[in-house]
């Protein structure tokens, strides 16, 4: 049977009628009499332990546990909140004066005020110099597009102020697994545990690694012995397919000797994406409504796309349908069921308003 947790006014109507019994008291109760005071502290002193034993009771549960809490429970089943990662990757500088060099710890600065350091020192070679730079802040807003122009904090003499990120971009970069992504995979592990490289083992052991949100195993993949696994990074910029840096990363945790059964042939490889773009028109026409619409959609095509997999067009409506503000719209597209062929992923894409 459940418990219905009293309310403060609950207690105090119940102390104080307990202490007129008690006390032998007859008519009506003053508001500032002893008896109406002492009701009022006791119940709130009440009240305070409700409210604690009521937090206590969400922390022995994991999925209702707060962050701390949720962190005892996923190390005591052997899952680790994943930290924030770096973005790293190179950028070119051009200089007038060959054998300049540029030092390792040099600051360069993105336009939004974002910076990273060089990581060894560059020389300039025929006008130009390629540096590894690691952002300075940790998470995704450190990935950066190629060709984005990062501009010297300090200057140094003969060298351009600009240099341009190269052909790679920088990535890597990670955001601190969130609580829901944590809880997520701690009930995961508790649900399918461990199987000795059963195909769950697969994606449990992609998404350990940081920036992997979703993955996907199959078995059998091109032998038969072979397991394929792909996935997501859903917090990367510009886009949630990984790159081959990213691939490389998910394979060499997933082939570590503590791992993968030694006998099985391992594929990792990235999706393709399918840009799924939306045709609208909203009532009512305004900024707040175009942006719930457009957080809702994002949300439903993180939730329900996967390779090979099939987005409903009836759940398309239903988030527009919630979105916040919204009264009534018409969509032209998509306007059939999105299906997605093997190996590819439905990727959120524009949404163009009518």
């Amino acid at each position: 049977m459940a418990f219905n947790r009293p309310t403060l006014n609950d207690l105090v109507t119940r102390i104080q009628s307990d202490l007129e019994a008690r006390m032998g008291a007859s008519g009506k109760v003053l508001r500032r009499s002893v008896i109406s005071v002492l009701a009022r502290v006791l119940a709130g002193v009440a009240h305070l332990i409700y409210g604690f034993l009521d937090w206590i009771f969400k922390q022995v549960f994991p999925d209702t546990a707060e962050s701390e809490n949720l962190d005892r429970w996923a190390t005591i089943w052997g899952v680790t909140r994943k930290t924030a990662t770096y973005a790293q990757g190179n950028t070119v500088f051009t200089g007038s004066s060959n054998g300049v060099v540029i030092p390792a710890g040099t600051l360069v600065q993105r336009s939004d005020g974002v910076q990273f350091t060089t990581d060894a020192n560059a020389t300039i070679a025929s006008g130009t110099a390629t540096a590894a730079i690691t952002c300075a802040t940790p998470g995704a807003v450190g990935d950066t597009n190629p060709s984005t122009v990062l501009t010297l904090v300090a200057p140094i003499a003969t060298v351009t102020s600009q240099s341009t990120v190269d052909s790679s971009g920088l990535i890597g970069g990670a955001d601190q697994e969130t609580d829901p992504e944590l809880l997520a995979r701690l009930l995961a592990r508790i649900q399918t545990p461990p199987n000795g490289g059963a195909i769950n083992d697969y994606i449990a052991w992609a998404e350990e690694v940081a920036g992997v949100t979703r993955a996907w195993a199959y078995a059998n993949y091109m032998a038969p012995n072979g397991v394929g696994v792909t996935f997501v990074k859903d917090d990367a910029t510009p886009s949630i397919i990984p790159s081959g840096g990213d691939v490389a990363a998910v394979l060499a945790y997933i082939t570590d000797p503590s791992r993968a059964p030694v006998n099985a042939s391992i594929t990792v490889f990235a999706p393709i994406a399918d840009t799924l773009n939306f045709t609208i028109a909203l009532t009512p026409n305004t900024a707040a409504a175009k942006a719930a619409v457009q957080a809702e959609l994002a949300d439903l095509v993180r939730r329900e796309s996967s390779p090979g997999g099939t987005i409903p067009l009836s759940h398309i409506r239903e988030a527009i349908s919630i979105a916040s503000g919204v009264t009534d719209y018409t969509m032209s597209s998509p306007s059939a069921d999105v299906v997605s062929s093997a190996g590819h992923i439905a990727t959120m894409g524009t949404i163009t308003w009518a």
